[in-house]
Protein backbone atom coordinates (compact mmCIF):
# COMPACT_ATOMS: atom_id res chain seq x y z
CA UNK A 1 0.00 0.00 0.00
CA UNK A 2 2.78 2.47 0.83
CA UNK A 3 4.32 1.58 -2.14
CA UNK A 4 1.79 2.31 -4.27
CA UNK A 5 1.13 5.23 -2.53
CA UNK A 6 4.97 6.67 -2.59
CA UNK A 7 4.64 5.47 -6.67
CA UNK A 8 1.86 7.78 -7.17
CA UNK A 9 3.64 10.65 -6.09
CA UNK A 10 6.96 9.59 -7.84
CA UNK A 11 4.52 9.88 -11.02
CA UNK A 12 2.84 13.13 -9.71
CA UNK A 13 5.80 14.35 -9.23
CA UNK A 14 7.36 13.93 -12.21
CA UNK A 15 4.41 15.15 -13.70
CA UNK A 16 4.38 18.68 -12.14
CA UNK A 17 7.99 19.11 -13.22
CA UNK A 18 7.43 18.36 -16.69
CA UNK A 19 5.41 20.78 -17.06
CA UNK A 20 7.09 23.34 -15.27
CA UNK A 21 9.66 22.59 -17.85
CA UNK A 22 6.76 23.23 -20.50
CA UNK A 23 6.06 26.49 -18.97
CA UNK A 24 10.01 27.82 -18.25
CA UNK A 25 10.20 27.73 -22.58
CA UNK A 26 9.27 30.93 -23.60
CA UNK A 27 6.03 31.08 -26.19
CA UNK A 28 6.98 32.89 -29.60
CA UNK A 29 4.24 35.25 -30.13
CA UNK A 30 3.89 37.92 -32.91
CA UNK A 31 1.52 40.66 -33.77
CA UNK A 32 0.22 42.06 -37.40
CA UNK A 33 -1.23 44.80 -38.06
CA UNK A 34 -3.30 44.03 -40.88
CA UNK A 35 -4.82 47.48 -40.82
CA UNK A 36 -1.32 49.13 -41.28
CA UNK A 37 -0.04 46.49 -43.84
CA UNK A 38 -3.26 47.12 -45.93
CA UNK A 39 -2.64 50.92 -46.13
CA UNK A 40 1.05 50.56 -46.16
CA UNK A 41 2.44 47.82 -48.33
CA UNK A 42 3.73 48.37 -51.78
CA UNK A 43 0.93 45.81 -53.51
CA UNK A 44 -2.05 47.61 -51.41
CA UNK A 45 -0.96 50.90 -52.62
CA UNK A 46 -0.30 49.32 -56.04
CA UNK A 47 -4.17 48.31 -55.91
CA UNK A 48 -5.55 51.35 -54.99
CA UNK A 49 -3.50 52.85 -57.89
CA UNK A 50 -5.04 50.52 -59.93
CA UNK A 51 -8.50 51.23 -58.95
CA UNK A 52 -8.50 54.95 -58.97
CA UNK A 53 -7.11 54.43 -62.06
CA UNK A 54 -9.58 51.88 -63.11
CA UNK A 55 -12.61 54.16 -61.81
CA UNK A 56 -11.61 57.63 -62.67
CA UNK A 57 -12.76 58.07 -65.86
CA UNK A 58 -16.72 57.00 -64.88
CA UNK A 59 -16.09 58.99 -61.64
CA UNK A 60 -15.37 62.45 -63.78
CA UNK A 61 -18.18 61.65 -65.83
CA UNK A 62 -20.95 61.31 -62.86
CA UNK A 63 -19.22 64.35 -61.69
CA UNK A 64 -20.09 66.36 -64.79
CA UNK A 65 -23.56 64.66 -65.20
CA UNK A 66 -24.20 66.18 -61.81
CA UNK A 67 -22.73 69.57 -62.94
CA UNK A 68 -25.44 69.49 -65.77
CA UNK A 69 -28.51 68.01 -63.70
CA UNK A 70 -27.68 71.24 -61.05
CA UNK A 71 -27.39 73.64 -63.78
CA UNK A 72 -30.63 72.60 -65.18
CA UNK A 73 -32.20 73.08 -61.66
CA UNK A 74 -30.78 76.17 -61.05
CA UNK A 75 -32.21 77.74 -64.61
CA UNK A 76 -35.44 76.26 -64.14
CA UNK A 77 -35.54 78.39 -60.57
CA UNK A 78 -34.44 81.02 -62.47
CA UNK A 79 -36.72 80.96 -65.44
CA UNK A 80 -39.80 79.32 -63.68
CA UNK A 81 -42.02 82.58 -62.82
CA UNK A 82 -41.96 83.27 -67.36
CA UNK A 83 -42.87 79.69 -68.33
CA UNK A 84 -46.23 78.16 -68.96
CA UNK A 85 -47.25 75.65 -66.57
CA UNK A 86 -46.74 73.27 -69.43
CA UNK A 87 -43.24 74.01 -70.07
CA UNK A 88 -42.54 74.22 -66.00
CA UNK A 89 -44.08 70.72 -65.56
CA UNK A 90 -42.23 69.29 -68.63
CA UNK A 91 -38.66 70.41 -67.70
CA UNK A 92 -39.40 69.48 -63.82
CA UNK A 93 -39.92 65.86 -65.28
CA UNK A 94 -36.78 66.05 -67.40
CA UNK A 95 -34.97 66.85 -63.96
CA UNK A 96 -36.42 64.42 -61.83
CA UNK A 97 -35.33 61.73 -64.47
CA UNK A 98 -32.00 63.00 -65.01
CA UNK A 99 -31.42 62.92 -61.07
CA UNK A 100 -33.07 59.99 -61.05
CA UNK A 101 -30.50 58.52 -63.52
CA UNK A 102 -27.61 59.87 -62.20
CA UNK A 103 -28.60 58.16 -58.65
CA UNK A 104 -29.01 55.37 -60.27
CA UNK A 105 -25.38 55.34 -61.92
CA UNK A 106 -23.93 56.23 -58.61
CA UNK A 107 -25.07 53.28 -57.07
CA UNK A 108 -23.33 51.12 -59.68
CA UNK A 109 -19.95 52.62 -59.75
CA UNK A 110 -20.43 52.41 -56.03
CA UNK A 111 -21.17 48.47 -55.86
CA UNK A 112 -18.70 47.92 -58.81
CA UNK A 113 -16.19 49.69 -56.64
CA UNK A 114 -16.75 47.84 -53.83
CA UNK A 115 -16.42 44.91 -55.50
CA UNK A 116 -13.25 45.20 -57.35
CA UNK A 117 -11.85 46.60 -54.37
CA UNK A 118 -12.77 43.57 -52.09
CA UNK A 119 -11.08 41.56 -55.37
CA UNK A 120 -7.96 43.64 -54.50
CA UNK A 121 -7.81 43.56 -51.65
CA UNK A 122 -8.36 39.59 -51.17
CA UNK A 123 -5.51 39.07 -53.17
CA UNK A 124 -2.79 41.54 -50.71
CA UNK A 125 -4.27 39.84 -47.86
CA UNK A 126 -3.79 36.10 -49.38
CA UNK A 127 0.10 37.87 -50.17
CA UNK A 128 0.37 39.07 -46.72
CA UNK A 129 -0.86 35.82 -45.42
CA UNK A 130 1.68 33.53 -47.13
CA UNK A 131 4.39 36.13 -45.95
CA UNK A 132 2.98 35.89 -42.44
CA UNK A 133 3.42 32.16 -42.48
CA UNK A 134 7.29 32.15 -43.98
CA UNK A 135 7.96 34.48 -41.02
CA UNK A 136 5.82 32.33 -38.75
CA UNK A 137 7.94 29.06 -40.03
CA UNK A 138 11.28 30.49 -40.56
CA UNK A 139 11.52 32.37 -37.03
CA UNK A 140 9.75 29.74 -35.26
CA UNK A 141 6.83 31.65 -33.98
CA UNK A 142 4.27 29.68 -31.63
CA UNK A 143 1.29 32.37 -32.34
CA UNK A 144 1.06 35.34 -34.51
CA UNK A 145 -2.41 37.32 -34.05
CA UNK A 146 -3.59 39.86 -36.59
CA UNK A 147 -5.88 41.44 -34.91
CA UNK A 148 -5.81 42.50 -30.76
CA UNK A 149 -6.91 45.36 -28.58
CA UNK A 150 -3.85 45.84 -26.98
CA UNK A 151 -0.42 44.24 -27.57
CA UNK A 152 3.19 45.38 -26.65
CA UNK A 153 5.66 47.11 -29.44
CA UNK A 154 7.89 44.03 -28.23
CA UNK A 155 6.00 41.41 -30.52
CA UNK A 156 4.61 43.78 -33.22
CA UNK A 157 6.30 42.40 -36.41
CA UNK A 158 4.07 44.91 -38.92
CA UNK A 159 7.21 46.40 -40.52
CA UNK A 160 8.72 42.52 -41.17
CA UNK A 161 5.52 42.02 -42.94
CA UNK A 162 5.45 45.06 -45.36
CA UNK A 163 9.04 45.01 -46.05
CA UNK A 164 8.71 41.57 -46.79
CA UNK A 165 5.46 42.36 -49.32
CA UNK A 166 7.70 45.51 -50.34
CA UNK A 167 10.42 42.82 -51.48
CA UNK A 168 8.43 40.18 -52.96
CA UNK A 169 7.54 40.29 -56.50
CA UNK A 170 3.72 40.73 -57.72
CA UNK A 171 3.03 37.07 -58.50
CA UNK A 172 4.52 35.60 -55.32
Amino acid sequence: MITKLLKSFIVAGAAVSAMGAVQAQELKIGYVNSERVLKEAAPAKAAQARLESEFKKRSTELDEQANRVKSAADKLDKDAPTLSESERTRRQRELVEADRDLQRKRRELQEDLTQRKNEELSSVVERANKVIKQIFDSEKYDLILQDAVFFSARIDITDKVIKSLNAAPAGK
